[in-house]
């Protein structure tokens, strides 16, 4: 009988923030104030890791999204730290000005997982279901 359970499959838990932008992504003083963003949000106390994420279509849904970035942290407390730093409040104002409060900020725990391993578990599942 296999006893692995669901929690020793994901890999790395983490906290991130997620920033959804709209149209105004694809604006020229978005554009333009982008790197400057980048820059302070890079500088943020605890950040291990980033993603960005251009939309190429919305298959079902409302809401317009045009860009997905997100900002990885190793804690919750890591990213609430990193918020009320200088850096977080610098490019937490930089965001407001590009896109004009036209933004979903999000906090999110995050965990992932490789298809091997999921493959194993679901085996492994599927044999003690036969039992």
């Amino acid at each position: 009988m296999v006893s692995q359970s669901i929690e020793t499959c994901i890999i790395i838990p983490m906290h991130k923030l997620i920033l959804l932008v709209g149209a105004v992504a694809d604006s020229r003083g978005f554009n333009e104030g982008w790197p400057e963003f980048l820059h302070h949000a890079e500088e943020m106390p605890g950040l291990i890791r980033e993603a960005a994420i251009r939309v190429n279509a919305t298959l079902f849904g409302d809401q317009d999204i045009r860009l997905i970035h997100e900002l990885f942290f190793e804690t919750q407390e890591a990213l609430r730290s990193a918020l009320i730093s200088p850096q977080g409040r610098l490019a937490g104002g930089i965001l407001q000005r590009i896109t004009g409060g036209q933004v979903t900020l999000l906090t999110a725990e995050h965990r992932e997982d490789d298809i091997e391993n999921l493959r194993k578990y679901r085996q492994g599942k599927a044999d003690a279901d036969s039992q």
